[in-house]
């Protein structure tokens, strides 16, 4: 597989894997979880400490419920010193099939879909196609992932803390007004972030806003592999009665660094999607060996 073809798959994964880490409708924003915090005279947050379970709670409580998705979205990139622009769609249908298509110039360049067992791309510009499952994309990445890993993530789920609430750790950030759900006790956290401890095992910190529950910035650092990533999610707003940060910003540190990012122009809900996917016939075809 030519260098370029793995990036423009790499980039497709990672930009569906980048949406907002919540969507929901307006109606739902005014539920009796969602708290004000306010400053006190000296400037300070006022938020009450919460344990884990409770901000997990929290955090499904807002999530999108939906069937169906669609998001169109401007993503800018820089890869190996080189900037790249292209528009990004992403069509879902829940515990399903996914599809996700790359445009340049409004002509689509390639297609990726993806279902709960299998991973097939055409890329039209170098006219190939590939047909594999999740093992290739774990290659590729070097990552653990699924179908529901990479839905999860995409609505704002995230399956690693929700899973057993007695290994997350919160923290109550008085200082930047948020909390924080950790796979570092508080202590070591501080330490680890101001640099006086290193990071011996891999960390996820999940960061949210103390109003909404809305997760602003997600970390993955893994110290093993020399690799991590944080993406950053801001411009939260309501548009089309879909609640949603509307600009992501990612950075992935590891073998190559890459930076991403993503603005949203689309957020649909439940609106049944056609996923057209079609392989020409003299298309050549990608073979990966096996590692």
């Amino acid at each position: 597989m030519t260098n370029y073809l793995k990036y423009t798959f790499l980039t497709a994964l990672i930009a569906v894997i980048g949406f907002t880490q919540s969507c929901k409708s307006k109606k739902k924003m005014q539920q009796k979880n969602v708290v004000t915090v306010e400053a006190d005279t000296l400037g300070k947050c006022r938020i009450d400490y919460k344990n884990g379970k409770a901000l997990t709670k929290y955090i499904k409580e807002n999530e999108l419920q939906y069937d169906w998705l669609f998001l169109k979205s401007n993503v800018t990139t820089l890869f190996e010193g080189e900037d790249k622009s292209f528009d990004a769609k992403v069509r879902l249908r829940k515990d399903s099939l996914m599809l996700i298509t790359i445009e340049l110039l409004t002509i689509d360049f390639a297609k990726v879909l993806i279902s709960k067992d299998s991973i097939k791309m055409v890329d039209y510009h170098s006219k190939k196609y590939f047909k594999g499952d999740f093992n290739y994309i774990n290659d590729l990445l070097n990552a653990d992932l699924d179908f529901n890993v990479i839905q999860s993530i995409i609505i704002g789920n995230s399956a690693e803390f929700t899973d057993d609430d007695s290994k997350l750790s919160p923290v109550t950030d008085r200082t930047n007004c948020c909390y924080k759900l950790s796979t570092e006790r508080k202590k070591h956290l501080r330490r680890i972030e101001k640099g006086t401890e290193d990071l011996k095992k891999a960390l996820q910190i999940m960061t949210l806003d103390p109003n909404t529950f809305k997760i602003t910035k997600n970390e993955f650092i893994d110290p093993s592999a020399n690799r991590s990533f944080i993406a950053n999610y801001t411009d939260f707003k309501t548009k089309d009665s879909v609640y949603a940060p509307y600009n992501v910003n990612i950075d992935i540190k590891a073998e190559r660094n890459m930076n991403i990012k993503i603005e949203y122009v689309r957020v649909e809900r439940n609106k049944p999607q056609k996923f057209q996917f079609n392989i020409p016939p003299k298309y050549e075809k990608i073979t990966i060996q096996k590692k």
